[in-house]
């Protein structure tokens, strides 16, 4: 079945020692679009169409400004930048752009439509999301082919609140009935006592502020911050 291609980065994922493995997978997807796009890939007409076409979002144009081809980055900015000055000037003249673009009749409102489209796409993150999906579905996948799966599952230390919500609007079209409801006790189960456990260990960073704590030991607090972001933002602090 397809869904095997990617079984391998979802049970590693959930294998890691990190506090939302759908977020471990999400990062890997994130640096790969990375390398990929800053590699050679950007010299490939068919890459240069896209990210002509998609630009990318302010997260990703500023991950890309710390890599060190600088080269690179410029190319594809030029001919975005290009083809942006030149379809905007089009529709600012109230003149419908050529065949096969954006719009393909002008309007009072075509300028603001064709900006919030490119404000809302991003070369990288369609990349993610095409396979990022299919992450998702394999979860479903192997929690009805594989019980050991459903072990690394209620042995992980939960997800972030984001990710915990996909996880369960997508159960209901995804499971029967009755592994429905069993997916939604174990996921509750795995969501809350972990963040149940991070918020204990981030109210005892806190405590160690307090003169009366100082000579206590710091637990499991000293990193409380970076994985409450986690759990919070579904974010990783470098």
């Amino acid at each position: 079945m397809a869904e095997q291609l990617y079984t391998i980065p979802v049970n590693d994922a959930f294998e890691a020692d990190c506090e939302c493995p759908i977020c471990f997978m999400h990062r890997k997807l994130e640096q790969n679009a990375i390398e990929y796009t800053m590699g050679p890939s950007y010299m490939e007409d068919d890459n240069r169409a896209m990210t002509d076409k998609l630009g990318f979002c302010s997260h990703h144009v500023k991950i890309l400004y710390a890599d060190k081809n600088k080269l690179g980055l410029a190319l594809m900015l030029k001919t975005h930048t290009d083809k942006t000055i030149k379809e905007l000037k089009t529709l600012s003249e109230n003149k419908p752009l050529p065949s096969g673009g954006l719009f393909k009749k002008a309007s009072a409102s075509t300028v603001g439509e064709y900006i919030k489209n490119l404000e809302s796409s991003c070369f990288i993150c369609e990349r993610i999301d095409n396979t990022f999906n299919r992450y998702i579905d394999t979860i479903f996948h192997l929690w009805k082919k594989d019980s050991s799966f459903i072990d690394k599952f209620k042995n992980s230390k939960g997800f972030c609140t984001y990710h915990y919500g996909i996880l369960y609007d997508y159960a209901g079209n995804k499971l029967s009935k009755e592994a429905h409801s069993q997916f939604l006790d174990i996921l509750n189960k795995v969501y809350f006592d972990n963040m149940e456990r991070v918020n204990g260990d981030i109210g005892w960073f806190i405590d160690k502020f307090d003169y009366r704590y100082k000579d206590e030991p710091w637990k499991n607090s000293k990193d409380a911050i970076p994985r409450g972001i986690i759990k919070t933002n579904h974010t990783f602090i470098e």
